[in-house]
């Protein structure tokens, strides 16, 4: 297993093992002391899963008072996968970064409390797959608009189909006086 940081604290890329032969393949998703080993030293106690059609964006999620950790990877299909750092103070705040997640690569991507998460489809629908690092709590779901052009993700395509919900989300600079403060999510 391979983890390697991005250029924001603490997400990482990992890219498990893979042992495959004419028969298919196996790998570790989730290993405790491995990944502890390596710097993902967290606890999970919620695992999900979507599945989205081709085109669909869900996205820029977090959660405030219960902020959560999630390790996400792709078992049918191909995602863009995104991370944007919502930490006031932070050196890379309003900053993100991206990752083809698919289930031909077996990444996974970390994405710590204190980030907002999103991915579009890139293949014609996707099974997503994430541990959550705290229980999801409708009352605190938060989002940040996939398009904010502070923030300028490179979604690739053009045509996204979007929930009413995400679609209202607010802008970034809008949300300063409600986000986190690096001191205290470091």
């Amino acid at each position: 297993m391979k983890i390697t940081p991005t250029r924001l604290t603490d997400v990482l890329l990992v890219e498990p093992d893979v042992h495959g032969d004419a028969r298919g393949f196996f790998l570790e998703s989730w290993h405790r002391e491995r990944y502890a080993a390596q710097g993902l030293d967290v606890d999970f106690v919620q695992d999900n899963h979507s599945r989205s059609a081709q085109g669909v964006l869900r996205g820029l999620h977090y959660q405030l008072q219960r902020p959560q950790g999630k390790l996400v990877r792709v078992v049918a299909g191909t995602v863009f996968d995104v991370v944007v750092d919502i930490r006031k103070g932070s050196p890379t705040f309003g900053q993100w970064v991206g990752a083809e997640l698919s289930a031909d690569n077996h990444h996974q991507l970390y994405a710590p409390p204190g980030f907002a998460h999103g991915f579009c489809v890139l293949s014609d629908s996707a099974d997503f797959l994430y541990k959550c690092t705290d229980y999801y709590a409708p009352e605190d779901e938060h989002g940040i608009r996939w398009d904010d052009p502070a923030v300028g993700i490179e979604w690739p395509g053009e045509h996204f189909v979007v929930s009413d919900k995400d679609a209202g989300n607010r802008l970034l600079a809008d949300m300063h006086d409600v986000l986190p403060d690096y001191a205290s999510s470091s």
